[in-house]
């Protein structure tokens, strides 16, 4: 049987300088590579960690009107370790979509509506992959 590793998440955005901004200003992440086609481009995404999972963005070139992202709670997830401070950011921004109190988790919703869960680095220690 192969095994299979996480690589990355796709998000398909409409402008791609705002989506750059927000995912720099919101998280950290920063443009490590490009790809450019007749129709597309994709941006790679990672974090300071240079972690092996990364975030592609793709433009569809022709595409004019924003996506319908519906509201579902797929999502990516970070986790954070100064998790007051990172709320404290997103509060500002006022990009933030969802609480859970209880968990004592959030989520945050970028320019194109994706859904971005934000998890305290040491939550559910004993069950975390």
């Amino acid at each position: 049987m192969p095994h299979f590793k996480f690589d990355h998440n796709n998000f398909t955005v409409l402008d791609l300088d705002r989506s750059l901004k927000f995912y720099e200003d919101a998280l950290g992440l920063t443009e490590f590579a490009r790809l450019e086609t007749p129709s597309y481009i994709f941006v790679y995404l990672g974090d300071v960690y240079r972690s092996d999972h990364v975030l592609e963005l793709q433009v569809i070139k022709n595409h004019k009107t924003p996506y319908s992202t519906g509201d579902n709670l797929s999502h990516l997830a970070f986790l954070v370790d100064d998790f007051k401070a990172a709320y404290e950011k997103h509060k500002k921004m006022n990009c933030i979509f969802r609480e859970h109190t209880v968990a004592g988790l959030y989520w945050i919703k970028d320019p194109d509506g994706y859904i971005i869960e934000i998890v305290p680095k040491d939550w559910g220690q004993g069950f975390r992959y």
